[in-house]
């Protein structure tokens, strides 16, 4: 029977520091890891953990020196050496030491450094979470170990994720990315929920995590939680849900009811103060429809001028900003202090500028007002508008009028109550001569009237100038001033209402420039529609064309509508595309789940994606169910610049991602190495080599994923 040989494990003793020396035998040559500072400052904390291996150093005929050479635990002999030198540890301070002798110096610091097992995240994240719940504060951790306080606040979040998920972590059934997004939601059943989808599913990617565990939740970027504020929700009980592994903006308010709960409240508090300055209507909500106030009058205020004491708080203002830009003129970057005066100086000068208008008691009596939240948060308050069944009765044109006044040119009733047309009543006996003189009959004052009709079109026809004033006056007469009829043009100029409202086409950044020029517009022209053809005298040309073309612009009516079709019309649409060149990219629309993705099958989602990103990219979500090709295809197209087919200008191309280009390459080298595209854009391995189709399968997996 062979007997076991017994191990005799290396002997071990204390050894003054003063009696060390590194070896040139260590393996390690390149720094990783804990600085040796990092290490020194630990060890000071807590002493030395682990001991040091050590060799003695023998001269020439083999007999022991009294030194010991280090050639496996060199970082921690560099950091004792430190402590050394900042005299917080002693020359003769002994070092537990484990002595070797047989072998050689390489193979211990190799075998030191190889053998030994990296610690698994996962039991850094416990260890953390148990030095928390022992009563360690987030910063003392972070002091122990020599991180930021942000690291350790990951790895606690990272351990309070639901248990069965770390298990499939521990078993390397996930990646840490996919664990970070987990993180999002501390619901455990949650998690476990969206884990089980997952399961079923072949798209796990981090984004996709998220996206699943936020379903339902408010961006706190929306405007209704800007509109409350995160603290006001936080205080009323509100959850948060926050990614601290990549920018989140702010997170995702989860307790939706609550939040609109607070916002209906906050605006009803807004609308009670507009409601005291005697408004006949209120009408409040969240949104409004884009073109709400369409065919609605709006009143003209005065601005309220600044008292002595305002106006004189703001020239100082104006005098300090301007004297802090000359002063910084030249400067590459401003002071941070200085920065924030700026800003603070900008907000109190347009307090100062945007102020509320006064309007007419009698006005306000009958008008109203819209109270809701515009795109960044804050309250719009659109006071002035007058319904139609609440304006006053105008006088019809054809109404008795005194003789001093303008004769009745229109239509006339006849004694017996019947109305009849101008210019087709019987022949009238000519007035008897009397003393005294009577007005122009009705008849003649036609005739009269129609040559100067007819020498007005002519003259008016001679001068493109006149004509185009005239069209302008009558266009602004439509637009800017609801009811006047101060024009002898029959013009008309319709503007259709938004009926399908998209979504977020009322905060939309051309909504807001559109409205913005049209407020601007109305604040320039004269209050009433009687001043405003001397008022269009005094503009000069280029003024005049801007004028023009925002009244025309009013007129524009490209909405597909299924109950009233009109080819010819969205015909010239994108006649009128091609003319100012049109591009929806700029213009900021982007396909979304909400505008694109989601609304439509998913054939037109494949589609959609093969288009911009190649063939190869529809292939790998096209199994996906509906909800997660929809998101899929969101984040692959985005910044792709891909339109669908209703708002491409004609002429003018799609850009595609620089990707497909890539891909395309990568497909055509599939090829090459044997793999047919079918006839629906599938495609069939017919190489030999089953190996190589499938590396060229991950090549271009691993190239997609790197696209995203």
């Amino acid at each position: 029977m062979t007997r076991v040989q017994k191990i005799v494990l290396s002997s071990s003793r204390d050894i003054p520091f003063n009696k060390l020396v590194l070896s040139q035998s260590n393996v390690r040559r390149i720094k990783a890891g804990v600085s040796i500072d990092e290490l020194a400052e630990d060890i000071g904390r807590r002493t030395l953990l682990q001991s040091i291996t050590v060799r003695p150093v023998r001269d020439a005929e083999g007999g022991e020196t009294g030194m010991f050479e280090v050639p496996a635990g060199g970082r921690r002999f560099r950091a004792l050496e430190l402590l050394v030198k900042q005299k917080r540890l002693a020359k003769t301070a002994p070092v537990p030491c484990v002595v070797r002798e047989d072998g050689i110096p390489e193979e211990d610091s190799l075998a030191e450094n190889v053998q030994r097992a990296p610690l698994h995240p996962l039991d850094q994240f416990r260890a953390f979470l148990a030095l928390r719940e022992k009563g360690q504060s987030e910063e003392d951790i972070a002091a122990a170990f020599f991180v930021a306080v942000s690291v350790v606040k990951q790895r606690l979040r990272l351990a309070s994720v639901s248990p069965k998920l770390l298990d499939v972590y521990a078993e390397d059934g996930m990646t840490l990315d996919q664990l970070m997004a987990f993180t999002v939601n501390g619901d455990h059943e949650r998690q476990e929920q969206v884990f089980e989808r997952l399961s079923q599913s072949f798209s796990k990617e981090p984004h996709v995590i998220r996206r699943m565990l936020t379903e339902g939740a408010v961006r706190a970027s929306d405007k209704r939680a800007q509109f409350i504020g995160l603290d006001a929700y936080t205080k009323a009980g509100g959850v948060i849900l926050r990614d601290l592994f990549q920018g989140d903006d702010g997170g995702w308010l989860q307790d939706v009811g609550l939040l609109d709960m607070q916002v209906a409240e906050k605006l009803r508090e807004q609308s009670e103060a507009i409601r005291a300055e005697g408004w006949k209507w209120i009408d409040v909500a969240p949104d409004f429809a884009y073109g709400h106030a369409y065919g609605l009058r709006q009143l003209r205020g005065e601005q309220i001028p600044l008292t002595g004491d305002e106006q004189a708080t703001r020239d100082a203002l104006q005098a300090e900003m301007d004297g802090l830009e000359e002063t910084y003129a030249e400067a590459e970057e401003l002071p941070d202090e200085v920065d924030q005066r700026l800003g603070e100086i900008e907000t109190a000068l347009a307090a100062f500028d945007d102020r509320p208008q006064a309007f007419d008691p009698e006005e306000v009596a009958r008008a109203g007002a819209f109270v809701s939240i515009d795109g960044s948060g804050t309250a719009r308050i659109e006071r002035g508008y007058v319904r139609p069944e609440d304006e006053l009765p105008t006088a019809p044109e054809n109404a008795e009028t005194d003789p001093a006044d303008e004769p009745t040119i229109a239509a006339r009733t006849e004694h017996d109550g019947t109305s009849v047309a101008a210019g087709t009543e019987p022949p009238a006996n000519e007035p008897e001569e009397d003393d005294g003189i009577k007005p122009i009959p009705d008849r003649l004052m036609t005739e009269l009237t129609s040559h100067r009709t007819l020498a007005l079109r002519h003259a008016l026809g001679e001068n493109p100038d006149i004509a185009f004033v005239a069209a302008l006056h009558s266009l602004c007469l439509k637009v800017f001033y609801r009811y006047a009829q101060d024009t002898c043009l029959e013009l008309d100029l319709k503007s259709a209402g938004f009926s399908a409202q998209a979504p977020g086409l009322a905060d939309s950044t051309l909504a807001v420039a559109f409205d913005a020029r049209h407020q601007a517009w109305l604040a320039t022209l004269p209050k009433e529609p009687v001043e405003l053809w001397d008022g269009l005298m005094t503009f000069d040309g280029d003024s005049r064309h801007a004028l023009f073309a925002h009244c025309v612009s009013l007129s524009v009516n490209a909405i597909y509508e299924a109950y009233n079709r009109k080819p010819r019309a969205l015909a010239h649409a994108d006649r009128v595309a091609q003319a100012v060149d049109l591009d929806m990219v700029a213009a900021g629309w982007t396909p979304t789940i909400d505008t694109y993705f989601g609304r439509v099958t998913k054939a037109r989602i494949l589609a959609a994606v093969r288009e911009a990103k190649g063939a190869r990219a529809g292939d790998r979500i096209e199994h996906l169910k509906k909800a997660e090709m929809a998101g899929q295809a969101e984040t692959l197209l985005a910044e792709s610049g891909w339109l669908p087919e209703p708002l491409r200008t004609p002429g003018r191309d799609v850009p595609n991602s620089v990707e497909t280009d890539a891909i395309d390459a990568a497909e055509a080298d599939a090829d090459a190495a044997g793999v047919e595209m079918t006839a629906d854009g599938g495609e069939t391995a017919v190489a030999e080599d089953k190996d190589v189709a499938e590396d060229d399968s991950v090549a271009l997996e691993a190239h997609a994923t790197a696209a995203e």
